[in-house]
């Protein structure tokens, strides 16, 4: 029995082993704990249910990522709305906006809480301001890092240019295009995997002048690359991505082959687009070699 116990008593001495890692991206579209007529919310928007928190609940469990960028969230409590508390954590910027870009994660994840990408938000003092980055630092077992920011950009300027700009939104996201350019140039210079995931309100492709921008500073992976988003389409007239998933440094090649996915809800009434979510959680599945 002795030699059995020293043995079992070494495996446990182990380093844990690096597992996959499924990284998402979700904005659950004015997620609150607010009541319906509070000066913070759009007085057209319609009261959340709670057959509606049940449902964003079981499509929470059914996406089962490790990692979640949540945007368009009210905090801890509202996140905890959709995500079991006993089995996620949360993380949010330092902001009182009712729409916060953050994250959720599996308890039992090693995770570091960077400071906020403060320099996104371009209109903190407005009513409904530009929204920080959350910036958070991953480790699965004994893996590498991987640094993370979860984002939500200036709506407006889905495809115009941002180089010349011809209205505030495109000028807007045109800034915060280069602020992200300059965490990842940073993200570089430390030879860490990073990922920017998140509701970018921009389609891109190929020659996209705001993607361009972003790759001056590193190369990187773009898993919707290729893919129409089928999220609420009609007649199956799918529309291009706005929510995306950006993959840098040694995180370019950590990406597990064809694992890109899109969890298109079942419901197709488009009365409970604000009630569900006008947007479909997206997710990619990581190595960490």
């Amino acid at each position: 029995m002795r030699p059995l116990l020293i043995a079992l008593l070494a495996l446990l001495a182990l380093p844990a082993a690096a597992q996959e890692i499924k990284l998402a991206a979700w904005n659950i579209a004015w997620l609150t704990t607010k009541p319906a007529g509070h000066p913070d919310l759009p007085s057209s928007l319609p009261t959340r249910t709670p057959e509606d928190f049940a449902r964003l609940r079981v499509y929470a469990d059914r996406l089962a990522a490790d990692v979640v960028a949540i945007q368009e969230v009210d905090g801890p409590l509202a996140a905890a709305r959709v995500f079991d508390a006993t089995r996620w954590d949360f993380h949010f910027p330092a902001e009182t906006d009712t729409q916060r870009a953050g994250f959720a994660w599996r308890r039992g994840l090693n995770v570091v809480r960077n400071p906020d990408v403060t320099a996104l938000d371009l209109a903190p003092t407005a009513r409904r301001s530009l929204r920080r980055g959350a910036d958070i630092t991953v480790r699965s077992g004994d893996g590498a890092p991987l640094r993370l920011l979860s984002v939500h950009l200036d709506g407006g300027c889905a495809q115009g240019s941002v180089r010349r700009p011809e209205s505030r939104d495109c000028q807007n996201l045109g800034r915060q295009g280069e602020i992200i350019r300059d965490w990842i140039a940073e993200r570089r210079r430390e030879g860490v995997a990073f990922a920017v995931l998140g509701d970018f309100n921009r389609r891109m492709d190929r020659n996209d002048e705001f993607l361009a921008t972003l790759t001056e500073a590193a190369p990187l992976a773009r898993p919707t690359e290729g893919f129409a988003n089928p999220c609420w389409a009609r007649d199956g007239q799918a529309r291009g991505f706005v929510d995306h998933i950006l993959l840098g440094g040694p995180a370019r090649d950590w990406m597990v082959r064809d694992s890109f996915r899109v969890l298109v809800y079942v419901e197709r009434d488009q009365g409970l687009r604000q009630r569900i979510s006008d947007h479909c959680p997206i997710s990619v599945r990581l190595d960490p070699r």
